[in-house]
């Protein structure tokens, strides 16, 4: 899972070379912190001493994995992300998340 959250985040920071400069600042910004955002917070939930922790960055990690799919469609509503991108993009992260979902759920079982 924490592979995976990072290297969709490569992909991402790579892909958002492309978009327009005035997005610098604000789309290319946003999409790039709350990607980066997702193995960030699995790193240190799993760095951390108990299952409260750990499942409390889990879910810090799935709001970000949803914030990132929103800027992904953003990105291709708005013709930043080709469609085959976004398509490839969207499919990895919704694995992300039915992976921190389950790990939650194991996490508070």
């Amino acid at each position: 899972m924490w592979v995976k959250s990072h290297e969709i985040t490569l992909k991402i920071y790579g892909l958002t070379n492309g978009f327009p400069k005035e997005e610098i600042y604000s789309l290319t910004c946003q999409i790039k912190r709350c990607s980066s955002s997702i193995p960030a917070n699995i790193a240190e939930g799993c760095g951390k001493n108990s299952n409260k922790d750990l499942g409390r960055f889990l879910n810090i990690a799935l709001g970000s994995a949803n914030e990132t799919e929103y800027f992904l469609l953003l990105s291709k509503d708005l013709g930043y992300l080709t469609l085959e991108d976004h398509q490839l993009l969207e499919k990895t992260i919704n694995e992300i998340k039915a992976m921190l979902i389950s790990l939650i759920q194991k996490v508070r079982s």
